[in-house]
């Protein structure tokens, strides 16, 4: 079978997760996270850092030990097998299909400023026309043909779209702050002391944006596969990134709070609006006539979601090939072509992915269908990081997180309560589209694809517990549920839940496969820069 090359430097890999985190999400958190909890939006900002920092460190020490192409399925095949291997990259391959149309989208949105006939509004929602689709296609084909044709195109394209967003948002930043900064808009800071103050800040986690904007450390643990110098690259791309777009989203945050004249907040942030809300920062530059900066903002305003719509096709790719190379989906989905990409996953992503601007119209639906299943996906990291510390005890790790099985807890309950946060109209939805996946599980076991002694399918224990418990708790607490489980209570309910859901998932990983799962470590971590990645030790 053919096989990935390791192409990326550290500097290459890191300016790729930056670039694919810093997207769409600059452009529009803040007006979202704003509305939702007011200024204390930056708490908002601080907590899904903290939160995604920490989820990042454990696929941080899983990508050093197993570099391997969609670390996303191949690492909780060898944790756990093939079933809950399949079902969590099911649902990482779905969440990280919506990212292109989701950037395509902003672009457009952003557009339709000046060239209205790309998007019309209903009940408040901009959607595309059809000339807007037509846009749509052709932006979606271009990210598409920039990932196949050259490798040194997309690092060159890659570099020069980083420099350009995050030169604007320096900018941007300190030119608010210099031109107009008003303190006296952070006085309601102090509500989020309140019990409504907090759901506000939990739900701009969320809903609001926050947590997606922090998606982007996962390119790192898809491309580990393609990394050179695996022990100081895929760390610093997957816990890298991250520092360095919080300290970018919380300056943005506080100059967009502060530029804000008070008479635009006497009706409550909830009212908060500019011109179709399509350009918050745009609307700010606008009304303080600072025309410079209105021009740069609607250039970037291309330019930022292009460039993470364009990563996203190269780590959504792997992703699916991952899955085609461990039986899961049809063979054809592994082709390679000249340059060493698969190619048949780029294309099947932009066919499939174009069928998301029908169901989940609009920036902001988009976000909330994307931020539950990536948070769902995340929870393998702690939980392979827990079961792989039991089961290769003196493998050699040159990445190792501290206090594994207290981090590990907070990592696993952080994803759980900001899959919760999303809401239950959004949680219903994703349990369809799981089901859909078991299907095709189903199906790929009758078509034999999948030896079977490593079905894993004692993983049913947790798996579906896990799933379903999630399910339950959404649909009876507070956030879009029957708040039977009140806001506050759910915390604790939540809690219960992660603490029993990791010991099941721990006690329940795949024994059998340690001489395995050594063998696949070994093989990985003595890839040259120069051979060819090796996808598993048995292909």
């Amino acid at each position: 079978m053919e096989t990935l090359h390791r192409r990326f430097s550290p500097f290459t890999l890191l300016i790729i997760s930056i670039n694919g985190m810093i997207g769409s999400a600059w452009l529009f958190v803040p007006l979202y996270a704003a509305k939702i909890a007011g200024s204390c939006a930056i708490i908002a900002w601080l907590i899904g850092g903290t939160a995604t920092a920490l989820i990042a460190l454990t696929f941080a020490e899983l990508s050093v030990l197993f570099p391997v192409a969609g670390g996303t399925a191949q690492i909780p095949k060898i944790s756990h097998g093939a079933f809950t291997s399949f079902i969590l990259s099911w649902i990482a391959w779905l969440s990280a299909l919506t990212m292109a149309p989701i950037e395509v989208q902003a672009v457009l949105q952003y557009a339709s400023t000046y060239f209205t006939s790309l998007t019309y509004i209903v009940n408040g929602v901009p959607l595309l026309t059809g000339i807007g689709f037509v846009w749509a296609t052709a932006l979606m084909l271009l990210f598409c043909i920039i990932n196949i044709v050259s490798f040194k195109g997309l690092e060159r394209f890659n570099l020069v779209l980083f420099t350009f967003k995050v030169l604007v948002i320096f900018l941007t930043i300190f030119t608010l702050i210099k031109v107009s900064f008003h303190p006296e808009n952070f006085i309601g800071l102090s509500s989020s002391v309140s019990f409504s103050g907090w759901q506000a800040i939990l739900s701009a986690v969320a809903s609001g944006g926050v947590a997606f904007a922090f998606t982007g450390f996962k390119h790192g643990v898809e491309l580990a596969g393609e990394a050179k110098k695996m022990k100081i690259s895929i760390p610093l791309a997957i816990v890298g990134s991250v520092v360095c777009c919080l300290i970018l989203y919380l300056g943005l945050q506080i100059a967009f709070i502060g530029a804000l004249h008070p008479e635009n907040l006497k009706q409550g942030w909830q009212h908060l609006s500019f011109a179709g809300d399509v350009g918050p920062f745009a609307g700010l530059a606008a009304g303080l006539g600072i025309v410079w900066l209105l021009k740069l903002l609607y250039i970037d305003a291309t330019v930022s979601p292009s460039g993470a719509g364009l990563i996203y096709v190269t780590s959504t790719a792997r992703i699916l090939y991952a899955m085609s190379v461990l039986g899961y989906l049809p063979k054809f989905l592994t082709y390679l072509n000249n340059q060493k990409f698969p190619v048949a996953a780029i294309m099947v992503n932009f066919l499939l992915g174009m069928f998301l601007f029908l169901p989940l119209p609009g920036w902001q639906a988009m976000v909330g269908f994307l931020v539950s299943g990536m948070v769902i996906s995340y929870a393998i990291g702690p939980i392979a990081l827990l079961s792989l510390r039991l089961d290769l005890p003196n493998e050699k790790r040159f990445f190792k997180l501290p206090a594994p099985t207290l981090l590990c807890l907070l990592a696993f309950y952080f994803c759980n309560l900001i899959g919760y946060w999303t809401g239950w109209d959004t949680i219903y939805k994703l349990a369809i589209a799981i089901a859909i996946g078991l299907g095709f599980f189903v199906l790929a076991c009758v078509r034999g694809k999948m030896r079977e002694g490593s079905l894993g399918l004692k993983s049913v224990r947790w798996v579906l517990p896990y799933l379903g418990g999630l399910v339950l708790i959404s649909y009876l607490g507070a956030f879009g549920g029957k708040n039977i489980i009140p806001f506050g209570w759910d915390f604790l309910v939540i809690g219960i839940f992660s603490v029993i859901m990791l010991y099941l998932a721990v006690i329940n990983r795949s024994r059998a496969s340690i001489e395995e799962m050594a063998q696949y470590s070994h093989a990985a971590m003595h890839v040259t820069e120069e051979t060819p990645q090796l996808c598993c030790p048995h292909s």
